[in-house]
């Protein structure tokens, strides 16, 4: 088993009230004005004029003069790097574009604040004053900009020194021990996005069902949480008839792990799909692409770090992550179109496309989950192609029971994951119905098949739970170009949704 040491990190995060000599380049923050680009405060104390030991006035106007010199404007996640006026104690400064001032809400910060950390490769320190508009938000776009992925990478291919990630950012504070408790929960969940990113980004040849749990494990029990992992014996003796199913085509048998995190009396429920690679099985996907199916667990990892992250933060709520995991592969051991299973719990299933499998696996995970009596229950699943059809590669669909799914797409959409409210619609309810047994996987057509999903996921739903089931295939996993603070591959999407909604039930 790869040691969980040899993870990818970020860069370290630390506040400071003045530049070191250490530091290499200083980064600002820039608003487009009536005026022209602005640069934006630095960091104050509450009553106080801004910080301005580092860009007093006659700084700030020479640094002005010279970004509008090469052009800047201040829009949004604009770069504009030249050299420091002399006696700055830095070689270089950076200014971010924010777009209009009105408009530099968190997630803009953030989004600069990436396009930044990932601008700076090859820098060893950076200080920045956008500390001064959202300490967080600029420490977690920082970090998760600058996040890359080179496991893999031989000495070949290796980062050069001048291709290697931004080292330190340190955040300019009124006075030291000012800002600790922000960059100590922004740290926090930046590093279980990045943690999400890795088990994404880690190829299927080296994190497969009994590797991704023993890693789970491992993480799980060093932040000292209890783990309960089931292997395929233990799997198919208690009945657990959607995991087996899928996992029978492959020589890499499935997985079954549950993390508890005990912080209070009111519990929640976290499930995650863990396809560790998806070729559809014997209703076998095109070979275009395929190999962007490493991304199908992006769901469990996400459910992963999430637990993780509500331990170190000490929330007074009980989580309870209950994951799946298994390879969908085509083989002479294979489910077939027209097999039938029995899920967790006695429902019965005619598996109509194998290529449906991960509603299969967490519906047994559902059950089981429910068996806690949790007073939440949150699903998270790359789950249909028809929510990149439905809403894009950005925004998830989040689907439920009324009021929590609303609460749950607010919350996405205040910390930027874009999670967007959609219908069960009734009417499609009657399409999952099968001759043989007691459900079909699949509907006959393709209509509104992100909504199908959502609906067979809802048949094994305990009863009186509020529930939100969240469908990110599209944004768990960036086959484009990098932007804000998102990088080609893993995104961890949707782990600041979750820990945000976690937030919210523990402060009920």
């Amino acid at each position: 088993m790869t040691a969980v040491a040899d993870r990818s990190l970020g860069p370290e995060l630390a506040l400071t009230a003045t530049i070191g000599t250490e530091t290499d380049v200083l980064v600002v923050g820039l608003v487009t004005t009536d005026d022209g680009p602005a640069i934006v405060p630095g960091p104050a104390l509450e009553g106080e004029t801004a910080f301005d030991d580092v860009l007093d006035a006659d700084t700030r106007a020479a640094l002005l003069a010279q970004l509008r010199a090469v052009g800047a404007k201040g829009k949004g996640e604009e770069l504009t790097r030249i050299p420091a006026p002399e006696g700055l104690g830095v070689a270089s400064v950076l200014a971010v574009g924010l777009g209009a001032a009105e408009k530099a809400d968190a997630e803009q910060i953030r989004k600069s604040a990436g396009v930044a950390g990932r601008a700076l490769s090859g820098s060893g320190t950076a200080v920045t004053t956008l500390s001064g508009l959202d300490l967080g938000a600029a420490a977690e776009g920082f970090y998760l900009g600058a996040y890359t992925f080179t496991p893999f990478k031989s000495d070949k291919s290796a980062p050069k020194p001048d291709e290697l990630p931004l080292q330190r950012v340190e955040f300019l504070v009124p006075e030291p021990g000012f800002g600790e408790e922000a960059l100590f929960r922004a740290q926090a969940t930046a590093e279980a996005v990045a943690t999400a990113r890795d088990f994404v980004n880690t190829p299927p040849s080296h994190l497969y069902p009994a590797e991704f749990a023993a890693r789970a494990q491992e993480l799980a029990e060093a932040a000292g949480l209890e783990v309960e992992v089931l292997d395929e014996k233990a799997l198919a003796a208690q009945g657990f008839g959607g995991i087996v199913g899928v996992g029978k085509g492959s020589s890499r048998p499935p997985r079954l792990i549950r993390i508890a995190y005990r912080g209070g009396a009111k519990k929640v429920a976290l499930i995650g799909k863990g396809i560790t690679f998806d070729t559809g099985g014997i209703s076998i996907k095109p070979a275009a692409n395929m190999e962007n199916m490493t991304s199908d667990m992006g769901g469990a990892a996400a459910v992963i770090a999430t637990v993780l992250l509500a331990a170190r933060l000490s929330l007074p709520i009980t989580v309870t992550a209950t994951v799946p995991m298994a390879e969908n592969m085509p083989s002479a051991t294979a489910q077939r179109p027209g097999d039938v299973l029995t899920q967790y719990g006695g429902t019965t299933v005619e598996v109509i496309n194998t290529d449906a499998e991960g509603r299969l696996i967490l519906a047994d995970a559902i059950v089981r989950a429910g068996e806690d009596e949790p007073d939440y229950l949150i699903d998270v699943a790359t789950l249909t192609g028809a929510q990149l059809v439905a809403l894009g590669t950005r925004t998830p669909g989040v689907m439920g029971t009324d009021e929590f799914r609303d609460r749950v797409a607010r919350l996405s959409q205040e910390v930027g994951e874009n999670g967007w409210a959609m219908p069960l619609p009734a009417e499609l309810r009657a399409d999952l119905n099968s001759k043989v047994a007691d459900l079909a996987n699949v509907t006959p057509h393709r209509n509104g098949g992100m909504l199908a999903a959502g609906l067979y996921l809802k048949e094994f739903l305990p009863e009186g739970v509020q529930w939100a089931h969240l469908d990110v295939a599209g944004p768990a996993f960036n086959t484009g170009g990098p932007f804000g603070y998102v990088p080609k591959g893993g995104t961890g999407v949707p782990v600041r949704t979750l820990i945000a909604v976690l937030d919210d039930i523990a402060a009920e």
